[in-house]
């Protein structure tokens, strides 16, 4: 990992100056870190085709425990376990007096549980969406294909992807140095780090230290990160 003196002194500089969707959204009040407890957040930003949202079933993944949903103004939350003990799906449904007669509102639906201890591993929870008419006709939307990343597919597609997070890792203020076991397409998950080396390749989310990055000599931009490969990250 080398670079110009010039260019370090540019990034310090910078640093020191700056210290309702298409789809069922999952968020997070702080960066998922592996093997911590936290709070997540299905955002239900519409209807089915102009109905109102009456129930909504997620399903979590192996490898989160210690799940605890929260009632909400939406609903009361139900939990279903398997034979270990383990929470299956956590299903919030609304009382039938309160279903809307259009699609108007969003909903933020929390649980909250503890992550697995799997850096750069990233977590589906397919969500099932019914939604309810006046005259109690339903809808689905069955939102849990896992094909695409980050709740997004491939332009023209027809599935409909589930809820997810990419598990990121502990981490302490300047440089942590991690070997990657999974293959990261997405470079998003550094969206708090101030830059990333692979090597020779380097990333950074901020557009001034990425325009010093593309200008420095021998250096590439980084892309993707393979498994096994050694990277150091700056927070």
């Amino acid at each position: 990992m080398k670079v110009s003196s010039r260019t370090l002194s540019a990034i310090a500089a910078f640093l020191l100056c700056h210290t309702a969707e298409a789809h069922i959204g999952l968020s997070t009040p702080a960066q998922p870190i592996a093997a911590t407890t936290q709070e997540l957040s299905f955002l239900v930003g519409h209807g089915c085709e102009g109905l109102d949202t009456y129930r909504i079933e997620v399903q979590i993944p192996e490898g989160v425990g210690g799940v605890r949903p929260l009632d909400s103004a939406f609903g009361r939350a139900v939990v279903l376990k398997d034979d270990t003990g383990r929470v299956k799906t956590v299903t919030w449904t609304k009382p039938e007096a309160s279903v809307l007669p259009e699609d108007s509102q969003f909903y933020k639906l929390t649980l909250r549980a503890s992550l697995p201890n799997a850096p750069f591993t990233a977590l589906y929870f397919p969500t099932i969406q019914t939604c309810r008419a006046p005259d109690g006709t339903e809808k689905v939307a069955a939102w849990v294909s896992t094909s695409g990343g980050h709740g997004h597919l491939a332009e023209g597609s027809t599935e409909l992807p589930a809820p997810s997070l990419v598990v990121v890792p502990p981490r302490t203020p300047g440089w942590n140095k991690y070997t990657v076991t999974q293959h990261v397409h997405d470079l998003s998950v550094f969206k708090d780090a101030q830059i990333v080396w692979a090597g020779n390749a380097a990333y950074s989310p901020s557009e001034f230290i990425s325009g010093l990055i593309s200008k420095e000599p021998n250096t590439q931009v980084l892309q993707q990160i393979h498994p096994g490969t050694e990277i150091w990250v700056r927070y």
